[in-house]
């Protein structure tokens, strides 16, 4: 799909798309569901991968590398210190001591950046800062601190042996190896590497533009004042474009739409000159109101299903307008829409970036208590880890299962994963789990 160049729609009911069927869908099950796991593969199947180009080194923490990089340079470039101190032979110390100290005439003086002074001298040493170039016939560095720091001659109390302290050409890379492969993902100190070989861009995947859509008449945005009785601030948005943007996307985070059709379709017809992705909360179940699910089919392909987890059953995506921009709908309840963010969402991300793998690793930690879980489905808990004395992984429920319990989600740190034929938990259970935080 491309990334610039589309163009927006004035009038929605006007958009034409190809009409390129979508994939077949998976078969669902004996009970009429879909497999989490076959829908995730199915959305993934749908997505290609964003083209790549060059960005400087800070834009390109944490995406994924398209080409292989070699040094053009050895590092270090050249001999030099380890430490502040004096360069010498070492054959010249070799037998100083604290109670027999050998003197040496000091006869200059290198820092970092300046051109190594003449060959040293035998009987001699040279004032040298860290990172200065070593001077020819020097093998050994005598650290400040083994010695009076002297300035005309300097005594030394205590032996360097041969390349002590000394940092040799190439000892850490050689020019011509290759120090990445493409698909690696750039962390902090991958950036550093590049910039010491004198990278100042690379080429990589860029991070997907993500537009975050939240519908329904009963919400309202934080801040304002909600007016009648039944109205709710909606928090959806916010915390599914912060997720998002935890999971490397570029994100708009486009606000509230009301449940009338019309103010539907331009919201999300407005997005395609923009988006990677859309992602849309509510409006996917089988409410008289659910107008996403209504709608949308009038703006692309489209494929609504029940998925067999709890929560989080509804789900809907659609390739839409011209170019297909893929469009992932998930229910409106909170803690559905979050998990179903977790469980489809966050490996779409990072499929259009190229960062594998695509979904969370799993975990295993021991169940602290007895709890149930609803046959049939895959159960999606809200689970809190913690570590015993040994450091092994304990998880413990975060609240109850209601999809509407957001309290209890910000407080969990994890999700247990229960396959569907899992009906009762027993206390010291190992069970399955995405770790969602950091773990002390």
């Amino acid at each position: 799909m491309p990334l610039f160049g589309r163009k927006k729609s004035e009038d929605p009911s006007a958009l034409r798309w190809s009409r390129e069927p979508l994939p077949p869908t998976p078969e669902p099950g004996p009970d009429g569901l879909r497999s989490m796991e076959d829908h995730r593969d199915y959305l993934l199947s749908c997505l290609t991968e964003l083209p790549p180009f060059s960005q400087h080194l800070l834009d390109a923490l944490d995406l994924s590398i398209c080409e292989d990089v070699y040094s053009a340079i050895d590092m270090p470039r050249f001999d030099n210190s380890a430490m502040d101190g004096y360069a010498v032979r070492a054959v010249d110390v070799a037998a100083a001591s604290a109670e027999h100290p050998v003197s040496l005439p000091v006869v200059g003086e290198v820092a970092a950046g300046q051109d190594a002074l003449d060959r040293l001298s035998p009987g001699t040493a040279i004032k040298i800062m860290t990172g200065a170039p070593l001077p020819p016939a020097a093998d050994a560095i005598v650290p400040y601190e083994n010695t009076d720091r002297g300035a005309s001659d300097v005594r030394v109390f205590a032996p360097s042996v041969v390349s002590q302290h000394v940092r040799y050409v190439g000892e850490d890379i050689r020019a011509g190896s290759q120090l990445f492969a493409a698909g690696a993902q750039l962390g902090p100190r991958d950036v550093g590497l590049l910039a010491a070989i004198g990278r100042d861009t690379v080429l990589v995947r860029p991070r997907p533009r993500v537009a975050v859509v939240s519908t329904g008449s009963e919400l309202v945005e934080p801040g304002q004042e909600l007016g009648h009785a039944h109205q709710i601030y909606d928090s959806n948005s916010t915390m599914l474009a912060a997720a998002a943007k935890a999971a490397g996307a570029q994100v708009y985070r486009v606000g509230l739409v009301s449940d009338d059709p019309e103010s539907v379709l331009q919201v999300i017809s407005d997005q395609l000159v923009r988006a990677d992705l859309i992602l849309s909360t509510g409006g996917v179940s089988q409410g008289d109101y659910d107008v996403v699910k209504a709608v949308l089919p009038q703006l692309g392909e489209t494929d609504f299903t029940a998925v067999a987890m709890q929560p989080g059953k509804p789900q809907g995506f659609g390739l839409i307008g011209d170019d297909r921009v893929p469009m992932i709908m998930l229910p409106g309840n909170p803690v559905s829409a979050f998990v179903s963010f977790e469980a489809f969402v966050r490996p779409a991300i990072r499929k259009l970036m190229g960062v594998t793998p695509y979904t969370r690793p799993v975990v295993r930690c021991r169940a602290t208590h007895d709890f149930g879980s609803a046959p049939g489905k895959r159960q999606l808990a809200r689970g809190i880890v913690s570590l015993d004395a040994d450091g092994g992984r304990l998880v413990e429920l975060a609240g109850g299962h209601g999809s509407h319990l957001l309290g209890d989600l910000a407080r969990a740190n994890a999700i247990i994963v229960l396959g569907e034929d899992v009906t009762q938990v027993a206390t010291g259970d190992d069970v399955d789990v995405w770790l969602l935080d950091e773990v002390s």
